[in-house]
């Protein structure tokens, strides 16, 4: 594994009763199936994020609290992120724009893949919105994404969510495209000298 290059799939969602994990845990196989990444599976909900409380902005990267410096070394360790979201109020969870908003340099020049789930729109008016923060930050959304209707009928009795084949084709399409963004990317994520 030393020399993939690493895929952080983030479960956005944080409250409970979430189906997150359930998708998150399916795209993580599924990437490390695909074999282009090392597939790390990362819970927002572990970090325990308040609303945004650092004192100094985060392109200054002088973070005051242990919950900003875990989040700072688990995103800068990434190569490329596949968000697993969830739309609320037809927009992003408020559990992910705050998460964004900790940390600038850490996203710069990464790619980003959205699994969006939920009903008939499959959280896509969720996904549209968040691309507009991950531009701000320099990240790279692309177009191919893993868009899931109907969640609730992927879930089986067990509780594993079980994707269709349309499904396992869009996240093969978006592993490898990710995968073409992150070695592209990679030398403008080197440190500048000088």
């Amino acid at each position: 594994m030393a020399g993939k290059l690493k895929l952080h799939v983030i479960t956005v969602s944080t409250r409970p009763g979430r189906v997150g994990p359930k998708v998150a845990q399916w795209f993580t196989g599924f990437a490390a199936a695909h074999g282009a990444f090392e597939a790390v599976p990362v819970d927002l909900a572990d970090f325990a994020l308040p609303v945004f409380d650092e004192p100094h902005h985060p392109r200054l990267r002088k973070y005051e609290h242990d919950h900003t410096k875990a989040w700072s070394a688990s995103v800068d360790a990434a190569d490329a992120f596949a968000f697993v979201t969830p739309e609320y109020n037809y927009f992003a969870p408020p559990s992910l724009v705050n998460a964004l908003t900790y940390l600038a340099a850490e996203w710069a020049y990464k790619p980003v893949g959205l699994v969006s789930y939920g009903g008939v729109s499959a959280g896509l008016r969720a996904a549209q919105s968040e691309k507009l923060v991950m531009t701000t930050l320099k990240m790279m959304p692309l177009p191919e994404g893993v868009a899931i209707p109907m969640v609730g009928t992927l879930i089986d009795k067990e509780g594993v969510f079980r994707a269709n084949d349309l499904v396992d084709a869009s996240a093969k399409s978006m592993l490898d495209e990710l995968h073409r963004w992150a070695g592209a990317l990679k030398p403008l994520r080197a440190p500048v000298s000088g």
